[in-house]
């Protein structure tokens, strides 16, 4: 596998509350995550960090995710207690109310592909020069337009399209969406909504497809989000088969 992740402030906002990190357990095995902080002068930053240090250190100290079933209670448990980290710091810190995350990971092993979420943080499969998003985005838009209220294109300039219905920090009890998906792929792509507000699916496919090395590809996709506007903070972890660079 060849990996390689990356994370910028934008042109608009202060602060880069994005986290994005690619580790390996002592088997190999591979996390990726990339975490979306909320609440600026809440501190969304550190929502963001505790989720994603607490995960990436609870998966880098174990031996093997194990199989599948394993692995998805790993998964539930360990972003459960990564919550409830939160909330105790809110506790301890009254100033933070409201502060939160959202959460895209992928687990990779040799036997199975693993990818969930929380919020509107994106994880995609890269397949044929194309990107196939695999996660379904926790948003108040996306819950009109699965009733029929809105379309796609109303929801993609829609005022409220940021308003999100699920997110770490935001309940005591909450359920990552986890997708089983083939391992027939080229490459694994995760990324902040600071990314897929500025770029299209086609156009990200379009640069990862270009004959460069992995840390061009992305700073690319950074610059180009930027030159849109750069409205948000952008995070990107891309991980590829070894000899696939298109």
């Amino acid at each position: 596998m060849d990996f390689y992740y990356i994370t910028d402030t934008g042109k608009v906002r202060e602060r880069n509350e994005d986290a994005v990190s690619i580790v390996e357990n002592l088997s190999g095995e591979k996390l990726l995550i990339v975490a979306d902080g909320m609440g600026g002068h809440k501190d969304g930053e550190v929502a963001s960090h505790i989720a994603l240090n607490l995960i990436c250190d609870r998966f880098k100290n174990i031996s093997s995710i194990g199989n599948k079933e394993d692995a998805i209670n790993w998964i539930q448990s360990t972003v459960s207690e990564a919550n409830m980290e939160i909330f105790k710091y809110v506790g301890e810190h009254k100033e933070s109310q409201g502060m939160g995350t959202t959460v895209v990971l992928a687990v990779i092993t040799q036997s199975f592909l693993l990818i969930g979420n929380i919020g509107d943080s994106s994880g995609y499969i890269y397949k044929n020069s194309k990107l196939h998003k695999i996660t379904v985005d926790h948003t108040l838009v996306n819950l009109l337009v699965k009733s029929g209220e809105l379309t796609e294109e109303e929801a993609r300039n829609h005022p409220k399209k940021n308003v999100l219905m699920k997110a770490l920090g935001s309940s005591t009890n909450v359920e990552m969406d986890i997708f089983n998906v083939e391992l027939n792929i080229d490459g694994i792509f995760l990324c902040s909504d600071g990314l897929t507000n500025m770029l299209d699916d086609a156009q990200i496919a379009k640069v990862l497809s270009e004959d460069s090395t992995l840390k061009e590809k992305l700073e690319k996709l950074v610059f180009k989000a930027n030159n849109r506007g750069g409205n948000d903070n952008i995070s990107i972890a891309y991980l590829v088969k070894e000899g696939i660079h298109d």
